[in-house]
């Protein structure tokens, strides 16, 4: 579940909003004013931020700006507002802020915007991961990869994939790898193996040889 901040300088709303977000399994953090918004965004960076437009101190316009000139701005946020006007939701919109709720918020578009947020949140950190992995140089991943193979007689803990692969080809390498760390590590107990991934022996028998693991060399290797 997400960490989720919440900045309203109504009790009541922060109360409610609370209330249902946490039903939903979620943490919540409150904020009454802008001022404890960065305090809360200080700490730590929630997953997701209900901000109010309207506050007293700072407007949640203005605090948006702010987080996004600071390069704070790593989260979504969903304004909130009773009277905003279409230009406000659309300068919000602008500066980063991926969506915009109109007081009084009702359940249903409530928990359909946080649930939207933070799926487009982890669509976005899946595809950054993807580029930054795409970014090494295969040749490189798959040198070293074969380095670790040839260096090392058993599977080991930490090993290296190519992740420049179909990703069929890429779960059944990190599978075989998985199940030939656990027969060096259990002596080829197909027994300990099964108990160990939580396989029925029958299926993990043919999971194995589906994958084209070696039974006898975790035996050699013990």
């Amino acid at each position: 579940m997400a960490n989720i901040l919440v900045v309203d300088d109504e009790l009541g709303i922060r109360d409610l909003l609370s209330e249902i977000l946490n039903d939903e399994g979620h943490t919540v953090e409150l904020a009454e004013n802008a001022s404890q918004a960065r305090e809360v965004r200080g700490r730590i960076r929630p997953d997701l931020v209900l901000l109010d437009i309207w506050m007293p101190d700072t407007d949640g316009v203005t605090l948006l700006k702010e987080w996004s000139a600071a390069g704070l701005l790593t989260m979504p946020v969903i304004m909130m507002s009773g009277h905003a006007t279409i230009d406000t939701a659309v300068d919000a919109m602008r500066i980063g802020a991926q969506a915009f709720l109109e007081k009084p918020i009702t359940l249903q578009k409530l928990l359909k915007a946080v649930e939207q947020g933070l799926a487009r949140e982890q669509v976005r950190q899946a595809v950054a991961a993807h580029q930054s992995a795409a970014r090494a140089p295969v040749a490189a991943v798959a040198s070293a990869a074969v380095a670790v193979s040839e260096a090392h007689s058993g599977p080991q803990e930490s090993q290296m994939f190519d992740l420049d692969r179909p990703l069929r080809d890429a779960r059944d390498a990190f599978e075989k790898a998985y199940f030939e760390f656990h027969l060096t590590h259990e002596s080829g107990s197909m027994t300990r193996v099964a108990e160990k991934t939580g396989l029925e022996r029958t299926h993990l028998y043919r999971k194995l040889k589906q994958l084209g693991v070696d039974l006898t060399r975790s035996k050699r290797n013990s």
